[in-house]
Parts: C-alpha cells; sequence; structure tokens
C-alpha cells in the first residue's frame, strides 16, 4: 500500500517542510524542472510526494486523495468545517508560525478590545447607513470567533490581494489577517486589539480520517518519531 504525503508546492514552508522530514533521515526532493511540481521520496518505502498549493491541501484530505499533509492550522479550520471530523493533527511542526487577527486603524484610539468593536460597529451603521466593512480571507474563523465574542452589526468582505491595505483603500474598515512580526500592520496604520487574536498558527502534519488507519500509516507515523 503506498501512502501519498502531500507537501506545500513552493516557498518557504516547502523548504521547512523538506528540511523537518530531512531532520529524521526521510529525504524529499524535486524532481525534473521545478514547474512540473514532482518529487520522490527517499528513506522510507512506499511514499509518494505530492507537490500541492498549500490551500489545496486541506480539500485533498478531506476526500482522502492524500493520507498525509502538510500545512497550516490556520488553513485546516478555515477551509474545513468540522475539520476535527475530516483530518486528525498528527503533530505541530514547529515553523510557520503566524497569528490571525482582528486590527483597526491606529486612529481608533477609543477601540481597543472586541466591546469597543461592537459599539464602534453600532455607531458606524447609524452614522453611514451600512454595515462596519472587515476585510479577510478567513471568513469562518473569524465569523465564529465574532459570533463567540458578541460582535454584530458588521460584514466580512473578501480580500485575496494586500489585506492590510483595504483600509487606507477605503475597501474596509477593520481587517482581519494573518501576522507573523506584526510590521505590516504597523506599516500600514493599523493596530491588534488586545483581546483580537483570533488563532495562533504553524504548520503541522495531518492525517486524513477519509482513509483506513492501518498498521502501514500507523508505522509511517512512528518511522517520523511521532
Amino acid at each position: 500500500m503506498t501512502i501519498k504525503l502531500g507537501v506545500p508546492s513552493k516557498g518557504r514552508l516547502m523548504e521547512k517542510t523538506f528540511d523537518w522530514f530531512g531532520a529524521r533521515g526521510v529525504t524529499l526532493s524535486l524532481t525534473g524542472a521545478s514547474r512540473e511540481y514532482a518529487g520522490k521520496v527517499e528513506g522510507i518505502e512506499g511514499v509518494e510526494l505530492v507537490l500541492l498549493a498549500a490551500g489545496e491541501i486541506p480539500r485533498e484530505l478531506d476526500a482522502g486523495r492524500i493520507d498525509f499533509g502538510v500545512t497550516g492550522i490556520d488553513m485546516i479550520r478555515e477551509k474545513l468545517a468540522l475539520w476535527s471530523d475530516r483530518v486528525t493533527e498528527v503533530a505541530p511542526l514547529g515553523f510557520g508560525h503566524a497569528d490571525l487577527v482582528i486590527a483597526v486603524p491606529d486612529f481608533w484610539v477609543d477601540v481597543t478590545t472586541l466591546d469597543d468593536l461592537d459599539a464602534a460597529a453600532t455607531a458606524f451603521r447609524a452614522t453611514h447607513g451600512h454595515r462596519l466593512r472587515i476585510a479577510t480571507k478567513y471568513h469562518r474563523l473569524v465569523r465564529t470567533f465574532l459570533r463567540d465574542a458578541g460582535v454584530s452589526d458588521y460584514q466580512l468582505v473578501d480580500s485575496q490581494g494586500a489585506t492590510e491595505g483595504t483600509v487606507k483603500n477605503l475597501t474596509a474598515e477593520a481587517i482581519a489577517d494573518i501576522t507573523s512580526t506584526g510590521e505590516t500592520l504597523t506599516a500600514n496604520h493599523l493596530r491588534v486589539l488586545d483581546d483580537g487574536l483570533v488563532l495562533k498558527s504553524q504548520a503541522a502534519l495531518f492525517r486524513s480520517r477519509a482513509t483506513s488507519d492501518t498498521e502501514t500509516h500507523r508505522a509511517f507515523i512512528a518511522r517520523l518519531g511521532l
């Protein structure tokens, strides 16, 4: 039985994933031209490398087209409803750290908490006649977080580009986005709410629940020292 392992196909996340497996005696490498997205696995038998965009890995795990996959915790929880019924988190990998946060303009000096944001949203609608807009790529996570915090009277607007720039461009009043250092937020005159941490994320190894939990799967996990 061949195990299909999905890993990010480019960038730092791919490099760090290769390093993580390499430190455990399993060599992942690209084969052929860099744009062919082909690779191989050495140091362990019966494992096929599948190179995918990080955002595609949750879908492929959910469908059972790959048995294991490396992607961000944020990707899994955003893209898969009832994610813990669809995949198992085998282990966090210690890289790709980022926080999903709610941030507002610096000049909103009286808005420092989610309660303040809720009050500001109500006042915004009364003044402008439409709901306060929060730009994000993470609709599921942010909607759940704000609902649980009691924030209402807002609308989420989709942002697939530079989310931090939406406030400056007047397409949103606040944002919810991933940040590693906070430097981009600061450069765009945005500030994280005191209680605005939605999720702490990092890369993790996940197992699909759509494929059988066989001895082969368990041996693979044990080979990685997990």
